[in-house]
């Protein structure tokens, strides 16, 4: 399995940035995920955290090392988030329940399987051509859908869902795939607060005509430019599924040297006590990850021999 990957966070207005993103991948399998904190609801970002630690955990304990069922292992592992949350929150006695979006993707043998709750999105574009789209578990997504049978007036806040991870009722979590991927096909995961300010056409076109080395960092200031000061976090984690070459600021991923037992994952395990998180995060920082994953699969790999 071959892959480049690049992602970029960025707080943009707000004071903080809730926004995590981040993925794993053994030998014939790769995790990548992005989850959104929401606003007005306590710890945005333990949320977002909490969330992909939990399927990071899954995935480690259930890759071996492939998947048995993706589309299973991402709708159990997205409702284990939220458990997790609602666990969170009676041990710490909070009077609201943090909470999150979520969109997570996995590529194995040659296809892509995804899941989402709530308004983060995936993105695949092959060529110039946007294949597929996740549809947004927001009112104003089901609004457009219901429009097309029946005419309404009243128009929604973009913002309002009616699901998310830690959320009183179960989650909504719609999955798909598997669908084959091709050489060069690009995958995108964002936040609303790229979409928000950016249409699809421009993250298409983007796509088409840009390594995602260059497309992922000029579509992050676009949404920062079009949004302005009031700008939401906009955070992109794009994968290009065997590609061609590398760019060199691209993390390129070639898994065939691994063994079985070999799990690597750039999500962090947990914030340290009194830790804040990052506000930025950057490429330079992914490829710093990147370098002791690989300096613990060369150690892992000397042991065997």
């Amino acid at each position: 399995m071959r892959f480049s990957v690049y992602q970029v966070s960025r707080k943009g207005g707000r004071e903080k940035n809730e926004d995590r993103m981040g993925y794993c991948y053994t030998r014939s399998s790769g995790l990548f995920a992005l989850a959104d904190g929401m606003g007005g609801h306590p710890e945005g970002e333990v949320a977002s955290q909490l969330a992909l630690q939990t399927m990071a955990a899954l995935y480690q304990r259930d890759a071996k090392p492939g998947l048995k069922d993706p589309l299973r292992f991402l709708h159990d592992a997205i409702l284990a988030g939220h458990h997790q949350l609602l666990r969170y929150a009676t041990d710490k006695a909070l009077l609201d329940t943090p909470r999150t979006t979520i969109v997570a993707c996995v590529m194995q043998g040659n296809a892509a399987y995804w899941a989402h709750c709530g308004d983060s999105r995936l993105y695949l574009v092959r060529g110039d051509k946007l294949i597929a789209r996740t549809r947004d578990h927001s009112y104003t997504e089901l609004q457009d859908t219901m429009a097309q049978v029946v005419p309404i007036a009243q128009r929604f806040n973009r913002n309002v869902l009616f699901t998310c991870l830690g959320s009183p009722g179960k989650p909504v979590v719609d999955t798909a795939g598997p669908l084959l991927l091709q050489p060069g096909d690009k995958l995108l995961l964002c936040s609303d607060g790229l979409w928000g300010s950016v249409t699809d056409a421009v993250i298409t076109e983007q796509l088409a005509l840009r390594p995602i080395s260059d497309a992922v960092p000029e579509l992050a200031e676009q949404a920062l430019r079009n949004a302005g000061a009031k700008s939401d976090n906009v955070t992109i984690l794009a994968v290009e599924w065997e590609a061609a070459e590398d760019h060199e600021s691209t993390v390129a991923v070639s898994t065939q040297a691994l063994g079985d037992e070999v799990f690597a994952s750039t999500i962090q395990a947990s914030l340290a006590a009194g830790e804040a998180p990052p506000d930025e995060l950057d490429d330079a920082e992914i490829e710093r990850s990147i370098r002791e994953i690989n300096e613990a699969i060369r150690k892992s790999s000397q042991k065997k021999h």
